[in-house]
This record gives structure tokens, sequence and C-alpha cells, in this order.
């Protein structure tokens, strides 16, 4: 079995400029996911898919396997993800003349995983026997309680159970929140499906003090203040 890890970074962010190479402990941020990648063990190769030369040579730095260059079309603020990391899988493959069977996606902006966050999703899409599977947290805020939006002209639950009205939080449907941590693929999932959202997916559960996906400079200095303790 082949396993590849793509990690995926834009040069242009307009939540926080260039945040995939701002440094935390002295180590680019894209470094802790490539660090982490390679102390898992579990990749036959790791790449970086990026537009930006620095991301590249800073990749190259950390030896990765490859860095790929990626076209125009995705490298834009609205480019979707997965066509980029299923650009990767495809382009690795021609790369490393092999065909991969799953392709595990980590967000260079969720530096908190740790190694065995990776391992155990790994090792749950295995024995589950699924297409997809992604990483998530449970849901500070849930829409069958606490969370409201405009309808009909008034403001009411953005989800209803209509045979019971919903008291407590506990008493609720357990939702989750994407953590844009960790994704993977079936080599044939990701060459058909566009979304996270098929009938053979599962999940797995990260705690909220892992979770912090960077958007912002205050994403980042609690990170930062996290990953220097």
């Amino acid at each position: 079995m082949k396993i590849l890890c793509s990690i995926c970074c834009r040069g242009g962010s307009k939540g926080l400029k260039n945040k995939n190479i701002k440094k935390i402990n002295g180590i680019p941020l894209i470094a802790y996911s490539i660090k982490q990648a390679q102390k898992s063990k579990l990749f036959n190769k790791i790449v970086v898919s990026t537009d930006d030369k620095k991301i590249s040579s800073i990749s190259k730095k950390y030896d990765v396997d490859l860095v790929i260059t990626r076209g125009h079309k995705l490298s834009n603020s609205r480019s979707a993800k997965i066509p980029v990391i299923r650009d990767a899988l495809l382009k690795s493959e021609i790369f490393f003349n092999c065909k991969f069977d799953y392709i595990v996606d980590l967000d260079a902006t969720s530096p908190l995983r740790l190694v065995s966050d990776i391992k155990k999703s790994i090792e749950k899409i295995l024995k589950e026997k699924k297409n997809l599977l992604f990483s998530v947290s449970e849901a500070k805020k849930n829409p069958y309680f606490n969370m409201i939006e405009k309808k009909d002209g008034f403001y009411k639950l953005v989800k209803n159970k209509k045979k019971f009205l919903i008291q407590t939080r506990q008493s609720a449907p357990k939702i989750f929140e994407l953590n844009a941590s960790i994704y993977i693929w079936k080599r044939k999932a990701i060459l058909k499906k566009n979304n996270l959202f098929v009938k053979n997916n599962s999940i797995y559960v990260m705690p909220h003090e892992r979770s912090i996906d960077i958007d912002n400079e205050f994403d980042f200095k609690i990170v930062k203040h996290l990953l220097k303790q």
C-alpha cells in the first residue's frame, strides 16, 4: 500500500499576509506540517503544492520529496482545495511513476495536530474501509440550540426538531466543525468527487486545543503562544 502526503500552500493570503511562511520558534509555519509528516514515517512520499517561490524554497530546505508548481487556475483565493489536492496526486504519480492508494492532506495552517492524530486517522479509515475521512472538533455552537437565522421576517433556530423544542445543548444532536487539519482520500474517491460529504465517509475527532486553523493575526498569536509552551 502506497500513501502520499500533500501539503498545499498558496502564496497569497488576505487574512494574514504570508502566513504559511511566518515563523514560530524560528520555524516557518509550513515546516511544522512537513516535520510531522516525516516523523510519522507513514508516507511513501511527501509533496508540497504551491504557487510561491519562497514556499517552494523552504519546502526543499526541509527535504520534501517533490515541490509541485500549481497553475494559475488553482492558485487564486477562490480556488477550491480538492482540485488542488487531486492535481498534486496526479502530478506526483507521473513524477514518481506509481499509483498511490491513499492521499493524506495536511493543512499547513493547522500545526497543532500531533503525529498521533495523523496515525490514528489513517488507522481509522483503513479499519472502517471508508473512501474519505476528515478531521473535526465538537462544535462550540449548535444549530439545534443556540444558532439563529432570519427567515420569514423573524429570527429562529437554524435547525429545528418539529416534534419538540430542545431546551439544553446537551440534549441537542451532536454537531461537529471541520477543523482543516487532516483530510484522507482513497485514490478512486478523490478522482471522482469534489466534496467531502459523500455516503462512504468518516470523521476523526480532535480536541479544540489542537483544532485551531490560522486565518488571521489573532489565530496566529494563539497558535504561537501554544507552540511556545
